[in-house]
């Protein structure tokens, strides 16, 4: 098992990102949530250009991945799983769920941290919201996400395993839960219970301060209900309500690549948004 996921961790990954672009970019076509505001054409451009950049940076500048670094602390004894008699299948699961509760406290600290918000408000100033800003964030902050989770699967000693499940899963319902696709009502309340829903997660892109700080979950629901952070829908509904940052409607500097890598750095507009920024 430990040679076959390290020889087809890379292809697993791949199938499944293109696979779950696939199928939303055309539910999207079939089903809309909403009207479409930008062009789909550029800007998904940008964007797929964007994760290129991304995922070859992380290659370049930090080789090992995720599995791998699983396996050493596995062979090393590190971590709360490898010190404790744990049964696997009990490590497996505890493993996803603990490392998805580390992604909601790092998206929250990318929320309360000014400089962190800069960075993390590449994501936020799409001024659309479908299935490719899932994969819409700035190099640095990327980095910084995988130094994060390395950190956090060492501590834990989670499984190689759980590990691969979390992260297909982590990549398939950031598309899923950023598609501008059509749930009835009553299948949205009930399907938000197990994982975030598109109509759940589209409330923290909304223009509003007290709205983007909601809702910070990407894959499972539960910490923002838990933890007081969970808003149900937006003040103005789904179509009414407006995606972005205020003060930032510029096509030509938020939808292309040059002006997307310039925004954490500079511009002051926007800073208002981290959660402990004193209101005006």
């Amino acid at each position: 098992m430990t040679q076959w996921l390290t020889a087809n961790e890379t292809w697993i990954r791949l199938l499944s990102f293109v696979g779950v672009l696939i199928a939303m970019a055309l539910w999207e076509q079939l089903a809309p949530r909403r009207p479409r505001i930008a062009a789909r054409g550029a800007r998904w451009a940008t964007h797929l250009l964007l994760a290129a950049i991304n995922t070859a940076a992380v290659r370049v500048l930090l080789p090992v991945t995720a599995i791998g670094v699983a396996f050493v602390a596995e062979g090393a004894g590190w971590g709360l799983f490898n010190r404790y008699p744990i049964p696997y299948w009990l490590a497996l699961i505890a493993g996803v769920v603990t490392l998805d509760f580390a992604i909601y406290l790092q998206h929250v600290m990318f929320h309360a941290v000014p400089a962190f918000w800069r960075l993390h408000r590449v994501h936020h100033a799409d001024l659309d919201f479908d299935v490719t800003t899932g994969i819409r964030f700035h190099p640095i902050e990327i980095l910084l996400s995988v130094l994060i989770k390395l950190a956090a699967i060492a501590a834990l000693g989670a499984p190689a395993v759980s590990v691969l499940i979390f992260e297909v899963a982590l990549n398939a319902t950031s598309m899923f839960n950023h598609g501008n696709v059509s749930l009835p009502r009553p299948f949205d309340r009930w399907l938000r219970l197990l994982v975030v829903t598109p109509d759940m997660h589209r409330v923290h892109h909304s223009v509003l301060p007290h709205e983007t700080n909601s809702n910070f979950g990407f894959n499972l629901p539960w910490w923002d209900r838990l933890l007081g952070t969970y808003r149900d829908q937006p003040e103005a509904g789904h179509d009414g309500m407006t995606i972005g940052i205020e003060g930032w409607r510029d096509e030509q500097r938020l939808e292309r690549l040059p002006g997307i890598l310039l925004l954490p750095f500079g511009d002051p507009a926007g800073d208002r948004y981290p959660i402990n920024r004193r209101r005006r």
